[in-house]
């Protein structure tokens, strides 16, 4: 990111909502607003090899892997808005596992981007298909968002759930089953 012509972009934004950028309360915002979205899209900045670093095993163990509840925030791509929530992601292993920790290292890579909910859940998949070759992956996600709450239909209340499912939590009603009853979503 070129923070220099970013904050130019910011400095001018504030001007075309009648704000002087010059005020004392606005004379760093640039720079801050800079530094924010440099962190809050730090997701094009990162590599899933380098995100795993090697941390994918050779094990027998063939159940359910769980790890639910990774809080993430992301943005809205046609708003830049905040959205977040929660992420659940179970694999069952076909002879390698991965440290656990990486799962939510790897829902941080897709959610520090400008995303599209329905997208992020396809790309957490899709990488645990594609590094791990497991018997099956499941994903769901839960969010709030801010492009829904505080601009057009102002639905506080209302959340949006989206799930990817390959292998046997696709083709296998009772594995899928099992793992909505693990994460405790209902109505999927």
């Amino acid at each position: 990111m070129n923070k220099e012509k970013f904050e130019s972009l910011v400095r001018n934004i504030l001007i075309e909502i009648g704000e002087d950028p010059n005020r004392e309360g606005l004379l760093s915002t640039p720079k801050r607003v800079a530094e924010a979205y440099e962190f809050l899209t730090a997701g094009y900045q990162k590599d899933i090899d380098e995100v795993l670093n090697n941390a994918i095993f050779t094990e027998k163990y063939d159940e359910m892997v769980l790890v639910k509840n990774i809080d993430f925030y992301s943005m809205c791509e046609h708003h830049m808005l905040p959205f977040y929530g929660k992420v659940h992601v179970a694999y069952i292993p076909n002879g390698k596992i991965v440290g656990l920790s990486k799962i939510p290292r790897i829902v941080e890579v897709f959610a520090r981007r400008l995303q599209v909910q329905e997208r992020m859940t396809q790309q957490i998949a899709d990488t645990l298909e594609k590094y791990l070759q497991p018997v099956g992956v499941a994903v769901v996600t839960e969010a709030f968002h801010m492009c829904m709450m505080m601009r057009g239909v102002e639905k506080q209340n209302s959340s949006a759930t989206t799930s990817a499912m390959h292998g046997v939590f696709k083709d296998d009603a009772k594995t899928r089953n099992e793992f909505i009853n693990l994460v405790g979503i209902r109505n999927l």
